[in-house]
């Protein structure tokens, strides 16, 4: 049987192929085959090709013409709207499963639990290319040399992502509807994975202070969550009792070699919107960095690196019962949030293209498939790279673009028979 070391550790730990022969297909009188499309679109993303006419000419005659064969990108375009978004859905939640039966989710620093991130990004942002789903604002911007009042389209994504461990694990997105706030579109998509995940996968939900709302919070205790969120001016009446309570000398000092960090713990907060308690964390983070700075003379300017300390202050406000744990586990915990963002987003933009429209314009259901399919991707190459790559190449290991392209060597190379 012919395999690829890729394709073999998918299928060896995930039943990869035979689950995606699984799914239904979404055409009548299909070409080529569902899996075909979606072993086209699936590798081209972790191979990091930017867009369907790139797939198309790596399967026509490029680094997947052995292993998917020929196929267009209308095929691929025309494959990819008439396909239920819902079953993609399932198969990343399936990973998920797997991912926690192997022990991938566990992590030390989160005290047994499964934390999760929740936060939103803006992709394909356009003034002239839109599709039916596309939300809309007026800005202004230059054209011409004239300021301009213009419409500009744009989507907006909300993920879930597991930030307690090693690594970053998408669980899944969804796509904000017009008129719908990001809280809102959030809390569906965290229904969603209750659903098909179960009620105990995850433990703890961090976010930022958009997600201090009382209607949120009650919804995400509803469903037997604990979580930490970043406390800000969103919430001025909290934000004030907790500045009240948290002054003094520090509860928890810790100092490190470029940072040091004082922690505040006020136990219990009054939330008059909420009417009830919240447990605050106040965190002064004291860093040493490098500044840049340009000393002009009368010969030439000169710049200048300088050891500076720089202040952050931040508030984080918790459900969350301590009893026997340290004030600075909630200070952990809000600080992972940020990891969706320096991680997952950054990374998926930079190196997956998650902001390339390949196809947008009429083609509102292929363009959330295309994202969907290229965030299974992700999850599947970065699962790989650091339970496969990182583990035999410990002392000079390759990076995730090289990883890319690695791949593609792999797929250019004629298979050969291991049976």
């Amino acid at each position: 049987m012919h395999r690829y070391r890729f394709d073999a550790y998918l299928d060896k730990v995930f039943d990869f192929s035979e689950r995606v022969s699984a799914l239904p297909e979404g055409r009548q009188y299909p070409q080529h085959p569902w899996k075909k499309v979606f072993d086209a679109v699936f590798l081209g993303a972790a191979c990091q090709f930017a867009s369907l006419h790139a797939i198309e000419a790596e399967c026509r005659l490029g680094a997947f013409r052995t292993r998917v064969g020929p196929i267009s990108e209308d095929t691929l375009r025309y494959a990819l709207q008439r396909q239920e978004t819902a079953l993609v859905l399932g198969l990343q939640c399936e990973v998920a499963r797997r991912l926690k039966r192997i022990g991938v989710l566990r992590s030390e620093w989160a005290r047994g639990r499964v934390v999760a991130a929740v936060d939103g990004i803006e992709i394909c942002g356009s003034f002239a290319r839109c599709c039916d789903t596309c939300m809309e604002r007026r800005v202004k911007r230059k054209v011409q040399g004239e300021l301009q009042e213009s419409i500009q389209y744009y989507h907006r994504i909300v993920a879930v992502t597991v930030v307690s461990t090693p690594f970053s694990i998408p669980l899944g997105i969804r796509f904000q509807k017009q008129g719908e706030t990001e809280v809102d579109c959030a809390l569906t998509l965290l229904r969603e994975l209750n659903e098909r995940l179960g009620r105990r996968f995850l433990d703890v939900l961090v976010g930022d202070a958009l997600y201090l709302q009382k209607p949120f919070v009650q919804a995400v205790e509803a469903l037997g969550l604990e979580w930490v969120f970043t406390l800000k001016e969103n919430q001025p009446d909290l934000l004030a009792e907790a500045q009240r309570l948290t002054t003094g000398e520090p509860d928890v000092e810790q100092s490190e070699s470029k940072q040091q960090i004082q922690l505040w713990h006020a136990p219990q907060v009054f939330w008059p919107v909420a009417d009830r308690d919240l447990r605050v964390v106040k965190a002064l983070r004291t860093q040493k960095i490098n500044k840049v700075r340009i000393h002009n003379d009368q010969v030439k300017k000169q710049t200048v690196k300088e050891l500076v300390e720089q202040q952050s202050t931040n508030f984080f406000a918790s459900n969350l019962q301590l009893d026997a744990i340290p004030p600075t586990f909630i200070y952990q915990l809000g600080q992972s949030r940020w990891a969706i963002d320096s991680e997952v987003f950054q990374t998926i933009t930079t190196d997956s293209h998650l902001k390339h429209p390949s196809v947008h314009q009429g083609h509102d259901c292929a363009l959330v498939m295309l994202i969907m399919i290229r965030l299974v991707a992700y999850t599947l190459t970065m699962v790989f790279y650091h339970r496969q790559v990182l583990s035999h190449h410990p002392r000079y290991p390759l990076g995730f673009c090289d990883l890319a392209k690695k791949l593609t060597y792999h797929f250019l190379i004629e298979p050969y028979d291991t049976s």
